[in-house]
């Protein structure tokens, strides 16, 4: 039996489980948000989570894959 009592309409979260911040950037490289947009979560409206969502795909390009050893060093 289904129990339409606990449908939610809201929209879900965009988090993929894989936290971790990006060090220049500051923006997490699983979804994308910033840590204010992460701890506010809960606590926003659905228009600005709407916003918020609207906006993560633009962010993914400044998150520049990192390169270890000399490439990497030689890139700064």
């Amino acid at each position: 039996m289904k129990d339409d009592l606990w449908q939610r309409d809201e929209i879900e979260s965009p988090c993929v489980k894989l936290c971790v911040i990006h060090p220049e950037e500051r923006l997490c490289l699983g979804c994308f948000r910033t840590i204010e947009e992460i701890s506010a979560w809960s606590r926003l409206s659905p228009d600005e989570r709407r916003s918020v969502m609207a906006d993560l795909p633009s962010r993914e390009p400044r998150l520049a894959r990192r390169r270890g050893g000399r490439a990497g060093r030689l890139d700064r």
